[in-house]
């Protein structure tokens, strides 16, 4: 079950801690940023990487350089199964290359392989946002495969109803809302401590080299 980082003052002084002892206890791990489209995943991430002195990555553009092709096309080419098995190999790739901040589509925890190496070799951190907001984000955008010849706010709340109770896996879960993106990222920084030792050690997970 995901811990849930209260936003209410939660983050006051979260700035001024020692993040790069963080970057330092993740070891080989990841974090793993998951949630639905609009949630601030490659944006929150890119700052929460940067704070953490760990390097930044894409899933979704590293997808698209192994494909060749944006994943638009991917979609209307060979369509969502295919795309979701090339997501699946990239991320198991992907996940051996920390420690880093890895931003993952929002397809990409639903499958149960993916959620497994997630376990094994990362914390996940849920950015949760409600249909109004996503709504609001992306309704600007024309990339976005799932929602083409849509009605945006109905097609997020089914997306919703599939989809939360499976992000709610996730080890932590972020408020995505309309605040600067530095106030999210030192929430994700104040339950990382909760998950790493203060002292900028951790506990050993799969994967890790004594």
């Amino acid at each position: 079950m995901s811990d849930v980082v209260a936003h209410n003052g939660a983050s006051k002084g979260a700035a001024s801690q020692p993040n790069a002892a963080l970057g330092a206890a993740l070891g080989h791990r990841s974090v793993v940023l998951v949630g639905m489209m609009g949630a601030g995943k490659s944006s929150v991430g890119r700052r929460l990487a940067s704070r953490m002195g760990v390097p930044f990555v894409d899933a979704d553009v590293e997808i698209e350089k192994a494909a060749g092709m944006t994943i638009s096309e991917i979609f209307a080419n060979h369509g969502e199964p295919y795309f979701r098995a090339g997501e699946t190999r990239v991320i198991a790739r992907l996940l051996d290359g920390g420690p880093q901040v890895l931003a993952t589509g929002g397809g990409a925890f639903m499958n149960a392989d993916t959620r497994a190496a997630i376990r094994a070799k990362g914390i996940s951190v849920w950015l949760r946002a409600t249909v109004e907001v996503l709504s609001r984000r992306i309704k600007r955008r024309g990339d976005r495969p799932l929602l083409k010849g849509a009605d945006l706010s109905e097609t997020m709340r089914r997306l919703l109803e599939e989809r939360d109770p499976v992000y709610a896996e996730a080890d932590l879960t972020i408020e995505s809302r309309d605040v600067p993106h530095e106030t999210i990222v030192d929430e994700i920084l104040l339950g990382l401590r909760g998950r790493l030792a203060p002292d900028g050690t951790a506990e050993a997970a799969p994967g890790d080299v004594p």
